[in-house]
């Protein structure tokens, strides 16, 4: 495999901590009141030194609509974790129907190898209490 060509990083893992739902409509955009925050700690179990460099997610909503989102960094930052080291954030997605996020974060090894992490999958379900406001079709 060359160095150009991105692979599963074994040891490398991701998990999601925590996931909130957070609803203030008259705060948050009409086309998207709900916001899910969640919380993920990436561990490096591996032999070799990772620096995380990107990010991307596909959301899939339950009305059809999927929306890609792909960027250089997790966060502002590209973290660097050494064998043992972990890295723990938090962000969001925002959403106007229950939706499903799937991703995974990019980067490189010590060897300068392109590697790949995914993301275990986020169902970002609307609270029974919140499907009373009105929702965007």
């Amino acid at each position: 495999m060359g160095p150009q060509e991105s692979k599963e990083h074994p040891g490398l893992s991701a998990q999601i901590d925590k996931l909130v739902h957070y609803h203030e409509p008259e705060r948050q955009p009409s086309d998207a009141p709900h916001a899910f925050i969640y919380f993920i700690t990436i561990h490096n179990q591996s032999e070799s030194t990772v620096t995380l460099r990107g990010r991307r997610w596909v959301l899939r909503h339950a009305d059809g609509h999927i929306h890609v989102v792909e960027g250089v960094g997790i966060v502002g930052k590209e973290p660097t974790l050494t064998p043992g080291e972990r890295y723990i954030y938090n962000s969001y997605h925002m959403t106007h129907c229950d939706c499903i996020a799937q991703g995974s974060f990019h980067g490189i090894d010590s060897s300068g190898y392109r590697i790949h992490l995914r993301i275990p999958e986020i169902e970002m379900t609307i609270p029974a209490d919140d499907r009373d406001h009105p929702q965007i079709p």
